[in-house]
């Protein structure tokens, strides 16, 4: 354990010190913060929900996290500090989950400046407070799964960029194969909608914690990480 709070402590930091992390972080508000906006003006200060903030969040969560992961072991590779890594007397698991950890961390930080727009609905307006937190702990689970994805992209290349595509296409590969559910037979199509990203995080946008949807995402996180583990022991002894 100490040695993974050793690793994320430090990944936190060398996200703080890159300007990647603010960039990031300013456009997300940006773009979040104009729609949330608009959607209030649009209908004229009657609907006091965040939904004008979850329909761009939840697809920026994921473009974003593959941004900001895609340097996490890729970088390693490409400035030949990667050997190093490997016979440092710290376990892979250890590597992999301080990394993920360290990275976990920038993302609360982003999502936690956007509780200025349901403090200015509480302050303005009667708001659904149920809502608006299961909403949160969607895009909580939703945000770790898609920086487990972005961490076992990074860990396959030595390129950024490419990592950062592998990221994007794998995501919104699971958030969009929900869409092919009426274009397969049922048994097919039940699994397509399981697997699906955006079908588990309907529900709490409605207010609606659902054990099988946390229980998915935290299947999704472990897997990719675990896939992660397997790509740094395959690579070690490569």
């Amino acid at each position: 354990m100490k040695n993974i709070g050793l690793i994320a402590s430090k990944e936190f930091r060398s996200h703080l010190a890159s300007p990647m992390a603010y960039i990031v972080t300013f456009v997300f508000l940006l773009i979040t913060g104009t729609f949330f906006s608009t959607y209030l003006t649009g209908t004229g200060y009657t609907d006091t929900s965040i939904a004008g903030f979850l329909s761009p969040g939840n697809l920026l969560l994921l473009l974003f996290a593959s941004v900001l992961t895609m340097r996490l072991l890729a970088e390693e590779k490409k400035m030949g500090t990667w050997e190093l890594l490997l016979t440092a007397p710290v376990r892979d698991s250890e590597v992999v989950l301080g990394k993920f950890l360290g990275s976990l961390g920038v993302l609360l930080v982003m999502l936690a400046l956007t509780l200025y727009y349901p403090l200015l609905l509480v302050l303005f307006g009667d708001p659904d407070i149920g809502p608006i937190v299961t909403s949160y702990i969607g895009l909580i689970l939703l945000g770790s799964s898609a920086m487990a994805v972005g961490l076992f992209a990074s860990s396959v290349t030595s390129n950024q960029i490419v990592a950062a595509v592998i990221s994007g296409v794998i995501l919104f590969a699971l958030w969009f194969v929900g869409s092919a559910v009426t274009l397969v037979p049922a048994n097919i199509g039940e699994l397509l909608a399981y697997v699906s990203l955006m079908g588990h995080f309907s529900d709490f946008t409605m207010g609606i914690i659902d054990t099988r949807a946390i229980i998915y995402y935290l299947s999704i996180i472990a897997l990719f990480l675990f896939f992660t583990i397997r790509s740094i022991e395959t690579g070690r002894w490569s």
